[in-house]
């Protein structure tokens, strides 16, 4: 892998998107450090108004949408925003050889990344060894298929093609299964396609292996609408870049309003394809793309629009090095580190130690990332 951590200073402050990144800090933020604090004291204190609370924090068993359903979908439109700006250098080579290697690079970085993360690649088990299964995995299928499609096509075949690909799943989802957990086609290809190397599946004491009827996520089929979630952040991408220097009000209103006509569509749609984030069906995608177009545009309104960056600076210390806060958060466990220096607060916290632990553990992972930030030390892929 090429992954490099070294100080950005050829990127000066004035040329990065400060609302993408706060925005991309907000959302690894919520991952890595509020929702599972939250969850971990919701579930102690047993408050009744914490309930709904709560239930917006976890995500929907199928059909229906909550808001901790929008934190993947987002980590997706935001590495395509960010796109139309890094490829930009590139536009005018008449040779591509050094961009389709940086593309490469990334998907192989990324793909190997999810398999640290969630396919149980540092377990060195082949029985349970995952090849797709991750979110990181997911950006990279998305940025491959929007890189081909920036490089090589203007902004109305972009367009196209990211219709064409919404209606390329819907027809065989509609046509070949329903929408159930067991009989949807994205359900279908996966266990064909990925088989034992699936996420989910088990062993039985005769060494067979069987699929788990309670893992209901797909990647194979649903790739395709990965790939329009990336792109509809290089629309939002290019609609900012473009806007940049003339009227950012202008910008603001495109990005507002394409959200709430994604979201209106959505819904439509939404009537005879349900919204199911489990398996990215189209009206999913348009839903969630149309929530990530309103906070991007609220995000630039307030920051990038109207300067106000007092009390949200911060976030850049998440949005800046994204990738390292979310592979520290999933893969390393700070709370025996807590444990071991404060194991002495058991007897006074209670039932809540856990909760401390939990908070210790990210608190612990936000001061990594802070030294990082100060230091300028990046995570580049």
């Amino acid at each position: 892998m090429n992954a490099s951590i070294s100080p950005t200073t050829s990127i000066s402050p004035s040329t990065r998107l400060s609302s993408l990144d706060i925005l991309r800090g907000f959302d690894l933020f919520l991952l890595v450090f509020f929702q599972p604090v939250l969850v971990s004291l919701g579930s102690r204190l047993q408050l009744p108004w914490m309930d709904s609370l709560l239930y917006q924090f976890d995500h929907e068993m199928w059909a229906g949408f909550r808001f901790w359903d929008l934190v993947m979908p987002l980590f997706l439109f935001m590495s395509g925003v960010s796109m139309p700006f890094s490829f930009a250098k590139y536009a005018a080579q008449g040779d591509k050889r050094a961009i389709y290697l940086k593309v490469l690079r990334r998907f192989i970085i990324l793909w190997v990344l999810g398999m640290v993360v969630q396919g149980n690649l540092l377990g060195l088990d082949p029985q349970h060894l995952y090849l797709y299964s991750n979110t990181l995995q997911s950006i990279a299928t998305g940025y491959l298929l929007s890189a081909m499609l920036l490089l090589h096509c203007s902004l109305r075949w972009q367009l196209g093609a990211t219709l064409l690909l919404l209606l390329i799943y819907w027809v065989p989802m509609t046509l070949c299964g329903d929408f159930t957990p067991e009989g949807n086609f994205a359900e279908l290809v996966d266990r064909t396609v990925l088989g034992r190397f699936r996420d989910g599946v088990y062993w039985d004491e005769a060494g067979c292996w069987h699929f788990a009827p309670s893992y209901t996520y797909t990647w194979i089929w649903s790739s395709l609408t990965f790939g329009v979630s990336v792109m509809l952040g290089t629309f939002a991408g290019q609609i900012i870049r473009r806007g940049s220097g003339q009227d950012r009000r202008k910008v603001v209103t495109q990005l507002l309003s394409i959200g709430v006509l994604l979201i209106a569509a959505a819904l439509l749609w939404s009537l005879q394809m349900p919204i199911i984030k489990r398996i990215w069906t189209s009206s999913m995608t348009l839903f969630a793309g149309g929530c990530c177009f309103l906070l991007m545009g609220l995000f630039y309104y307030w920051i990038d629009y109207k300067g106000h960056t007092r009390g949200l600076e911060w976030l850049k210390i998440y949005g800046m090095n994204s990738i390292t806060a979310y592979l520290l958060g999933e893969v390393i466990n700070f709370r025996s580190v807590a444990a071991s220096v404060s194991y002495g607060l058991e007897q006074y916290l209670g039932k809540f130690y856990p909760t401390w632990l939990t908070f210790a553990n990210f608190l612990i992972l936000f001061f990594i990332l802070r030294w990082m930030y100060r230091h300028k030390l990046f995570l580049k892929i």
